[in-house]
């Protein structure tokens, strides 16, 4: 597999907020921005899913208004999300839940999800954390399959070809790939105006084909 040479950056972010179960749904829309941001739709699900439970807990056996923080990193090529709070005493603990239980399924649930969870204990404050595999080769690396494998092989030859001064092993920052992307979709348009083709409907049909592939 070819070394992907266009980064995608992740970098870590931290959220403080009071617990309360109202939070949790800007919490999950939050976490769907900046997974949809570094190129992991895929894992929006699972990642909202295990936030959802960790801060259901906080709220459950902490209690409401407890001062929390979700923090959320990669960890090599893994998602990591992390719930801080003040309790040193309230663990999370892993419990068979029945089908007709109303409690008792938020840890269960994330190990279910989760590749592997833990608690992290500092004198005032414990961290519950989770970690989702992604499946990338690096962390600032890229997910998609061949097709995407193939657009940044054309797309780094196009930076080269338009940047002299970039070498074709070079890493690309994502800035440099997004407008030679455009370049080279304006370039194709220009090809099919120029070869008698209708450049409006092969845009409608690459999107209707895209559109296709991702559902």
């Amino acid at each position: 597999m070819n070394e992907c040479r266009c980064e995608v950056p992740r970098k870590a972010w931290e959220l403080p907020f009071l617990a309360k179960a109202r939070e949790i749904a800007g919490l999950r829309r939050v976490m769907r921005l900046h997974l949809t941001r570094w190129g992991l739709p895929d894992l929006v699900d699972a990642a909202q899913l295990c936030v959802t439970e960790l801060v259901a807990n906080v709220v459950r056996h902490v209690g409401p208004e407890t001062p929390t923080t979700l923090a959320v990193s990669m960890n090599g090529t893994n998602l990591r999300i992390e719930v801080q709070d003040p309790d040193t005493r309230a663990l999370p603990i892993l419990m068979s839940a029945r089908d007709d239980d109303e409690a008792g399924r938020g840890m269960a649930l994330v190990d279910a999800t989760a590749d592997r969870w833990g608690v992290v204990l500092s004198p005032d404050s414990k961290v519950t954390w989770c970690e989702l595999a992604t499946g990338l080769t690096s962390s600032d690396g890229h997910a998609g399959g061949p097709r995407v494998a193939c657009a940044e092989a054309l797309l780094c030859l196009y930076g080269v070809a338009k940047l002299p001064q970039i070498e074709v092993a070079s890493r690309l920052s994502l800035a440099i790939a997004e407008e030679a992307a455009i370049d080279v979709i304006a370039d194709l348009l220009h090809w099919l105006r120029a070869h008698g083709c209708d450049p409006d409907e092969a845009l409608d049909r690459a999107q209707t084909h895209f559109e296709a592939e991702v559902a």
